[in-house]
C-alpha cells in the first residue's frame, strides 16, 4: 500500500486543482496499488484573525488590490477549468481563518470521511462563496459528509485538538513545506505543487520500486 499525505489549506485554490490532478492520476493507475490518502493541515494565513477578514481588505493586503488579484486568479481560473472546476471567486465575501476547517477534516478522518469533507469544503468556499470559518457552515458541511451534527458542533465549539492541529502546521513548516499543496508519498518522496497527473504517476512508480514485492506496507495513520 502507498500512503499519500496531502499538506494543504482549505482556502488554497491550487490545492483543489492538485486534488483533481491526483485523482486523475490514480484513475489512470487503476486499482493497484492500494492508496491511502491523509489530509494534513497548513495555514496560508496563520495570523488571520479568528473572525476572518473582509475579502476586499484581504486582496488589498495580499495583492495590492482587486486588479492585482484578478491577474493572479485568472490563471487559477483557467487551470481550474481544465480540471472541471468552476471557481467563483466573486462569490467569496470573506477570507476565513482556516483552523476550524482543519479540525473538521481531522475529525472526519476518524470516520474515514476526510476526502468527502475536504471536497465539500473546497466546493463550499470556491464555488458557493460560503464562510468556512463559521462554525454553523462547518457543521452543515460535516453533516452533509456523514458526521453527526451535534457532536461536530460540540467539538468545534471546544478547544479539543486545537493545539495539536496548530502543531502539525508548525511541523510541516519545520519539515521545509513552504507552500501547498505538498504531496508526501510513504514519507519518502515529495511532490510539490499541483503537478500534472504524469508527475504523480512517476512518483508512485518510484515508491513501488522502492517498496519491492516483499517490503511490508506502511501502517495507516488516522
Amino acid at each position: 500500500m502507498i500512503k499519500i499525505d496531502i499538506v494543504s489549506d482549505t482556502v488554497c485554490p491550487w490545492c483543489f486543482i492538485g486534488k483533481r490532478r491526483l485523482e486523475r492520476a490514480l484513475e489512470e493507475k487503476g486499482a493497484e496499488p492500494k492508496v491511502f490518502i491523509g489530509w494534513r493541515p497548513f495555514q496560508l494565513n496563520p495570523g488571520m484573525p479568528a473572525e476572518g477578514m473582509d475579502r476586499k481588505d484581504y486582496l488589498v493586503a495580499k495583492f495590492g488590490g482587486e486588479q492585482g488579484a484578478q491577474r493572479v486568479y485568472e490563471n487559477i481560473r483557467l487551470a481550474g477549468e481544465s480540471e472541471g472546476i468552476e471557481f467563483n471567486f466573486n462569490a467569496v465575501g470573506r477570507t476565513p481563518n482556516t483552523i476550524n476547517s482543519h479540525r473538521l477534516i481531522d475529525r472526519a478522518g476518524q470516520d474515514g470521511k476526510q476526502d468527502t469533507v475536504v471536497e465539500a469544503l473546497f466546493q463550499a468556499y470556491f464555488q458557493d462563496g460560503q464562510n468556512i470559518g463559521d462554525i454553523d457552515v462547518l457543521v452543515d458541511i460535516g453533516a452533509a459528509g456523514g458526521l453527526d451534527a451535534d457532536a461536530t458542533r460540540a467539538y468545534l465549539e471546544s478547544d479539543e485538538d486545537l493545539e495539536r492541529i496548530r502543531g502539525e502546521d508548525a511541523m510541516a513548516r519545520r519539515m521545509g513545506v513552504q507552500g501547498v499543496p505538498c504531496f508526501i508519498l510513504n514519507q519518502k518522496i515529495t511532490v510539490s505543487g499541483a503537478q500534472d497527473p504524469q508527475v504523480f504517476l512517476q512518483a508512485i512508480a518510484q515508491v513501488e520500486a522502492e517498496l519491492g514485492p516483499e517490503e511490508p506496507a506502511p501502517a495507516e495513520q488516522a
